[in-house]
Order: C-alpha cells, then sequence, then structure tokens
C-alpha cells in the first residue's frame, strides 16, 4: 500500500506551505504516539478523565419486537458527550509533547469543537474553533459549552457555512501559524497523516465492544453499525473487526430528506471520486467538479465526503453502506427514548435507523452491535422544531 493511501483512495493533497507541518506530524505520529510514555499517559487518560471503557448495553425492549439483539456501544457515555473526546484528548497530549502551545479546530455538530476545548483545558493549551454560521445558529449549546471552557468559536460565514467551510477556514489558519499551533482534526479524513492518527486515538471503540461482546456471549457479533459523515466514530467500532470475516460491517449516510435529487450527505452511495481537504476519496460533486452542498438534519453528518478508509472497505467490499433519511432517523430517535430511556444524537439516530428499516434482512437471535457516537442533548433545538413542524 502507497504510503497515506488505503487502496486508490487517501493521500496529500495539499498546498506546498501545508507539507512542512505535516511531514513533522508523520515524524511525531511515529516517535511520540507509539512511543511507552505516550502509550501510558494516553491509556490513564481515558480511564481517569474520559470514563472508559464505556458500557455495551442490551436494549431488551426493542429486541423483543425486532426477534433479534440489539447492542450499544455506548460513546454517549464518554466524558462530553461523543466519541470525539478519544481523538482530541490523544491529539492534545500530542500537542503537548510536540511542544506547541496552541490547537485549532473545526466542527459541525460542535461535539468535537467541544471535546477539542475540552481536552485543550485539560493540558494547559489554547484553543481556537472554527464552526459554519448556520451550524453556530443550530447547535448554540455546543457553542457556549466552547467558550465556557476557555475556547475562541469562530463562525466561518463563507461558502455554505457548514463543516466544509469550517474545514477550509482552520486549515488557512494552520498555514499561517505552523511553528506553535496543531490542527486536531476531527474526524478519519483529510491529509495523511490523519486518517490513520483519527483510527488510532478512535479504535478503542472497537477493541472494547469486541471484548466486552465476548465476555458476555463468547461469541462475536453478528453485525456491526454506524453512521458515517466524515467517519471516524465508525472506522474507530470498524478497525477491530475488518479481520473477523464473519462480521458484517455497515456504515450509514445521511439521504436529507429521503426524496430523489434531494441535498444529502451520502457520497460513498451518491459521490463520483475527486479531491477535496487534501485527500482522494468520493465525493458529492457536478460534473464540473464543484462541491455540492450537502445536507442531513445531523449537522455532524453533513459534510459532501468521506474519509478514504471507507471508501477503501466499501471499494474492496468488506464493508456495506447505506442510508437512512431525516424522518427515519427522527422515528428511531424516538423509539430509543421511549423504549429504552436513551436519548442518542441525531447522527447515531441514523445507525439505529438503519437497523429498524432492514430487520427483515436479520436473522433472527442475531446479535448487531450499533455504535452510539453520542447522546441528543446538543439536537433538542433541531428536534423540537421538527416535531413542532411534521408533528409528534
Amino acid at each position: 500500500m502507497k504510503k497515506g493511501y488505503f487502496g486508490d483512495f487517501g493521500g496529500q493533497f495539499v498546498p506546498e506551505l501545508l507539507m512542512p507541518p505535516l511531514l513533522e506530524l508523520e515524524e511525531a505520529v511515529e516517535k511520540i504516539v507509539h512511543s511507552d510514555e505516550f502509550q501510558q499517559e494516553f491509556t490513564r487518560l481515558l480511564t481517569d478523565f474520559v470514563g472508559r471503557p464505556t458500557a455495551l448495553t442490551h436494549c431488551a425492549n426493542i429486541s423483543r419486537e425486532l426477534g433479534f439483539n440489539l447492542w450499544l456501544k455506548r460513546e454517549d457515555l464518554a466524558h462530553t458527550g461523543a466519541h470525539k473526546v478519544n481523538n482530541t484528548v490523544g491529539q492534545a497530549l500530542l500537542t503537548k509533547m510536540m511542544g506547541k502551545p496552541r490547537m485549532l479546530a473545526e466542527t459541525g455538530a460542535g461535539q468535537h469543537g467541544v471535546a477539542t476545548a475540552t481536552a485543550a483545558a485539560l493540558l494547559d493549551l489554547e484553543c481556537e474553533i472554527y464552526m459554519g454560521a448556520i451550524d453556530v445558529k443550530r447547535q448554540s449549546h455546543n457553542v457556549r459549552r466552547m467558550e465556557l471552557l476557555g475556547a475562541r468559536c469562530i463562525p466561518v460565514e463563507s461558502g455554505t457555512q457548514t463543516l466544509k467551510d469550517a474545514i477550509n477556514a482552520a486549515m488557512r489558519v494552520w498555514i499561517a501559524n505552523q511553528q506553535t499551533t496543531h490542527y486536531c482534526f476531527g474526524t478519519a479524513a483529510g491529509a495523511h497523516p490523519f486518517p490513520l492518527l483519527v483510527r488510532e486515538f478512535q479504535s478503542v471503540i472497537g477493541r472494547e465492544a469486541k471484548a466486552q461482546f465476548k465476555e458476555k456471549t463468547g461469541e462475536m457479533p453478528y453485525m456491526v453499525v454506524a453512521c458515517v459523515g466524515g467517519g471516524s466514530n465508525a472506522i474507530g467500532m470498524f478497525h477491530e473487526f475488518v479481520e473477523e470475516e464473519s462480521v458484517k460491517i455497515v456504515g450509514v449516510e445521511a439521504a436529507g430528506t429521503g426524496e430523489p435529487g434531494c441535498t444529502n450527505s451520502a457520497p460513498i452511495n451518491l459521490g463520483t471520486p475527486g479531491v477535496l481537504h487534501g485527500m482522494n476519496t468520493l465525493l458529492l460533486q457536478t460534473e464540473e467538479g464543484q462541491i455540492m452542498p450537502s445536507h442531513s438534519i445531523a449537522p455532524g453528518l453533513d459534510y459532501p465526503g468521506v474519509g478514504p478508509e471507507h471508501v477503501h472497505l466499501h471499494d474492496i467490499g468488506r464493508a456495506q453502506y447505506g442510508t437512512v433519511n431525516d424522518h427515519q432517523a427522527l422515528n428511531a430517535f424516538q423509539m430509543l427514548c421511549r423504549k429504552e430511556g436513551i436519548l442518542p444524537a441525531l447522527e447515531s439516530s441514523h445507525a439505529v435507523a438503519w437497523v429498524l428499516e432492514n430487520r427483515k434482512s436479520i436473522p433472527k437471535d442475531a446479535n448487531v452491535i450499533v455504535n452510539l457516537s453520542g447522546r441528543g442533548d446538543k439536537d433538542m433545538g433541531i428536534l423540537e422544531e421538527y416535531l413542532n413542524k411534521h408533528g409528534k
């Protein structure tokens, strides 16, 4: 495999000015992340600060209705309420050991921003978060959390004013401040080595889930499922199971409102090959190569590209990638709230919804693990607006 590639996807398609910090980061990953000193401190922080291992919960009420067993890997129980903190604690520790005083990050749903601000506060680092102006409005709860944690949240007014534009803005600032600043990229996408680095920190999800499930049942699950935007929670769950050929792997993209031709966030299902944010991947784009607007009711899935490892897993047939629309995700959200007492993020609700929508294709008594990537507190405003408009 070529360096930085997963099959034909990945790479380092960046301006020449960005190559020095990327090469510096590659070297730091080799020398620092893989050192005993780093791994021991990272493990301690995951245990004592993040609260790992997170629970593996059997949804007994929903399972009775489905006729097979639904399990949730509870990343909503991690500190800050989502899987994002696994990555930001790792990257903040790396920033500290590289001798840099400042981190910057992009965020869509706001969870990566909150998690970056949290890790920066813990390790006494300066922190700036770039967030599309539309996301600032629909995720105001998380904006307030970031500011309380000491970070500056900077609205991005350009382009579609969502995650894509926040990444563009953060990259420009990194180019100008690379001597003192580390860019804490939030998902398993972007230029090499970010997809590998983020997977390194998120793969704890799958390792724990595999060990916990084996301890509870003595078996491997029939299937693991996770929502896919950029793809960090999903690759964190999938990585440990890729070599387990008996385990089916399903990623779930956002189909938008669901009508034919609607704006969506499903580049693996509906995109074409192209380059964005330093990687060769599948993108939602015009025939001329212009990036198209993306949409999902879940802000964290609202991205026109996807991490290159997911495209590779799809390409070789190891993973299947389906779609779920806004209404189906809302139904899954309500079902999980009312039948299990768990309030999921709208992103995670897409993964639960795929299982509900495809229940007839799953064998009786099978075991399905869904990665519940985050909790839904952040989505209350979106949910209330949607339910008031469409009826509860």
